[in-house]
């Protein structure tokens, strides 16, 4: 066995043993390397509760076998120092401990063709699991056009806004991840099995915990740093206030990856989460794939026009002549005297740009004066 092949066989031992995101454990063997660490792990086991843990499952463990196993359907396992290693992820060494999770993993299983090396300028999407129509419509209206712009989108296949991100970027015929909390040879939840089947066969399906490891509550807390750490930049489209998806937003945060965050309606409690993140600058406010296209792309590319109403013709008066307009009565007719009095300007300047909002359509001239004519008056209210 070369030192290559024995460093994968005890990253797949740990994996196998400790938590996902157990900072202690990953951030030793991120320091020591496998090998090392499984030797702490076997001849120190006391030195923390969690060793303990860990070197307790090690007498019953096969890693071996489960790797041979992945492979057979189709899993591999990807490891620091791989051409597929996203060197991304490595950001996690330097991103903190958040609800004790964090820590760069020792691994990745992975099912799917897509490596996981080249994903791009990668979008997460992320929100809520009970989401409305709207944000499975804003979910999927922004994970589409990211993918047709050639954005790989990145999500966690959970109900609502998760997976409404995925629909949309397949329905782009768009590279799409989705990341577990479980084994990737899982179907979690299992009304998601024809979409996670879909993604093994096509796209790439990926997971810190090993094949057939339960989605624990604590893992989906793990999980969300490797949606964060595997994109530049994460859009919450609909959060609670206690929410997965800000949980997932105070990772990328951390890891200076751009934050945004989709408004819905103010009464609406799917969005309270979302909105208070904006409120408090966490977030910046997007509406379209167009606006993250514009965050996220580099400095003077996909940028978007000031998106103001269309001018129309009275836009492009001057002001004395607005100031005139302002002035000519709705209905009943005003000689020039008249108007030039309320407009505060002189009559003779008034009969002039009287003359030339005639022209224009602005006004009409009457045997007893001015008035507007029937065309604007659909449009003043008065």
């Amino acid at each position: 066995m070369t030192a290559a092949e024995e460093e994968r066989l005890a990253r797949a031992t740990i994996s196998i043993v400790t938590e996902p995101g157990d900072v202690r454990c990953l951030g030793l063997t991120r320091e020591l390397g496998g090998v090392r660490f499984l030797e702490v792990l076997r001849e120190q086991p006391d030195l923390r509760p969690e060793f303990a843990a860990a070197a307790g499952r090690l007498a019953t463990v096969q890693p071996e076998r489960v790797l041979e196993t992945s492979a057979r359907r189709g899993i591999r396992f990807v490891v620091p120092g791989d051409d597929e290693w996203p060197s991304a992820l490595d950001d996690l060494a330097g991103a903190g401990v958040l609800h004790a999770r964090g820590e760069v993993p020792v691994g990745l299983w992975v099912r799917g063709p897509l490596r996981i090396d080249r994903l791009g300028p990668a979008v997460a999407v992320v929100g809520s699991r009970s989401s409305t129509a709207y944000g499975d419509q804003m979910a999927g209206d922004l994970a589409a056009a990211l993918g047709a712009a050639g954005r790989t989108v990145v999500s966690g296949a959970a109900y609502g806004v998760d997976y409404a991100a995925h629909r949309g970027a397949v329905s782009a015929d768009a590279h799409t991840v989705a990341v577990l909390a479980c084994g990737v040879d899982r179907a979690y939840p299992l009304a998601h099995r024809q979409m996670l089947d879909h993604l093994g066969e096509h796209q790439a399906v990926v997971s810190e915990a090993p094949p057939g490891a339960a989605p624990f509550r604590i893992r989906f807390l793990a999980r969300n740093r490797i949606i964060a750490a595997l994109t530049r930049g994460t859009v919450v489209v609909e959060a609670a206030l206690r929410s997965g998806a800000l949980n997932t937003a105070s990772w990328a945060d951390r890891l200076h990856r751009t934050v945004m965050g989709v408004p819905g309606p103010v009464v609406s409690a799917a969005s309270e989460g979302v909105h208070e993140l904006i409120r408090a600058g966490g977030a910046a406010l997007v509406t379209s794939g167009a606006d993250v296209l514009e965050l996220l792309g580099a400095p003077g590319e996909n940028l978007l026009d000031v998106r103001r109403a269309p001018d129309d013709s009275r836009d492009r008066l001057s002001v004395r002549a607005r100031q005139v307009l302002d002035a000519v009565p709705v209905s009943s007719p005003a000689p020039t005297e008249s108007v030039a009095v309320v407009a505060g300007l002189g009559a003779e300047e008034v009969e002039r740009l009287l003359g030339g909002l005639a022209v224009d359509g602005h006004v009409e001239r009457l045997p007893a004066g001015w008035r507007l004519p029937a065309a604007m008056r659909s449009t003043i209210d008065r």
